[in-house]
């Protein structure tokens, strides 16, 4: 498969992400420890423990989706290896990244992970001052040899659900937007349009996606990964302009729109990103046909455990999550599943395989190398 392109730390325009219900907030991070479920054992084993440190993006710990995910990782890893001690750090805006990052280095953190893309920046400058210490980074790279970064080729995965909603939809028009315009969130969307198109190149069908065109990589974005009234007026809009269908690529932005389609009455259906909808915002199952999903937490958990056995994390070639490794996938169809065609579902699977076997090709602009 050819890749046009890799993740790069993203610059430019930064925003500020919380709007809190009761006004904007720049309070200090918050932090959290792993509850106190585990034994934590005699003094041997507390000197044997390995921190593993998380600072999240601006979503927040209970997005229910890329942080979230990444916590749930670092909760696996210890579940898993009992020397693991597991904390994050929320950030409340992208200026609180390299603080957060910092304190963990100075708390000598054997593990210190970044949540997101537009950590790159960040964790590239912090990582380069702290050679001693071992980052982690989701949905970036680095050209550090301390950085172990972990992406994912999550247009293989989009692409299925592409051909899913094009299978489905009963108006001919399906609709995705993002919560900002990188890489992370562009190559779902690149994903999800090409397979609506190959459905209409391989079925005949002419259905039309609102909301991203992959040609002149424009669309609609919140510009915000938290603001659930944003994802329901973008939702709304798209509603109204026929889509019955909707993918956010927004983290708990995209919650607003899950709630437009609950109040539809079944008339609107969501595609959920990152990790299984009817796990991560189970009051929403009703509306999810399915979700793209990114497995962070398997890839976390596999990387914190790694690195408590004491084993290396080597920056190249890290790790890309792919169709054929289950790093990326579409969950089950859930409360749909009886209304899932069985010969579309037999489509997907088979165009699965051939995605893997290379006889399909997806490709983006955004695609890890």
């Amino acid at each position: 498969m050819k890749k046009e392109g890799v993740l790069r730390p993203v610059r430019g325009k930064r925003i500020l992400a919380i709007l809190a219900a009761g006004g904007l907030t720049l309070a200090a991070a918050a932090c959290g420890d792993a509850p106190d479920e585990t034994p934590t054992g005699g003094s041997s084993a507390a000197a044997a423990a390995y921190k593993a440190c998380m600072v999240t993006d601006t979503g927040g710990i209970d997005d229910k989706s890329f942080n979230a995910s990444a916590w749930a990782g670092l909760e696996a890893a210890k579940a898993e290896s009992s020397n693991v001690d597991p904390k994050y750090v929320a950030s409340s805006s992208e200026a609180d990244y390299e603080p957060g990052l910092r304190s963990f280095v100075s708390q000598k953190c054997d593990f210190i992970l970044a949540v997101g893309g537009l950590m790159g920046d960040a964790t590239t400058k912090v990582a380069k001052e702290s050679a001693d210490s071992q980052f982690g980074i989701v949905d970036s790279t680095s050209g550090n040899t301390n950085v172990f970064p972990m992406q994912f080729a999550t247009q293989q995965a989009a692409f299925l659900a592409g051909y899913l909603a094009a299978g489905y939809t009963k108006s001919g028009k399906v609709a995705t937007y993002g919560g900002l315009k990188i890489p992370p969130v562009t190559i779902f969307m690149d994903g999800f349009y090409d397979g609506v198109e190959y459905h209409n190149k391989t079925k005949g069908t002419k259905v039309t996606v609102i909301g991203w065109d992959k040609t002149k990589q424009n669309g609609t974005f919140a510009e915000s990964f938290v603001d659930q009234n944003k994802g329901k007026s973008i939702t709304q809009t798209l509603v109204s302009q026929g889509a019955d269908i909707v993918m956010p690529v927004a983290g708990g932005t995209g919650l607003g729109t899950a709630q437009v389609a609950k109040d539809s009455g079944g008339k609107t259906s969501v595609i959920w990103v990152d990790s299984d909808g009817c796990k991560s915002a189970e009051q929403y199952c009703d509306v999810f046909l399915t979700t793209v999903v990114k497995n962070i937490q398997e890839a976390v958990k596999e990387a914190v455990v790694k690195g408590a056995k004491g084993e290396a994390l080597a920056a190249s070639p890290g790790y890309v999550g792919t169709l054929e490794n289950d790093g990326v996938g579409i969950a089950p169809y859930n409360q749909f599943d009886s209304k899932v065609d069985a010969a579309l579902k037999t489509e997907i699977d088979t165009l699965k395989a051939d995605i893997i076997a290379g006889k399909v090709k997806v490709e983006s602009a955004s695609a890890p190398a």
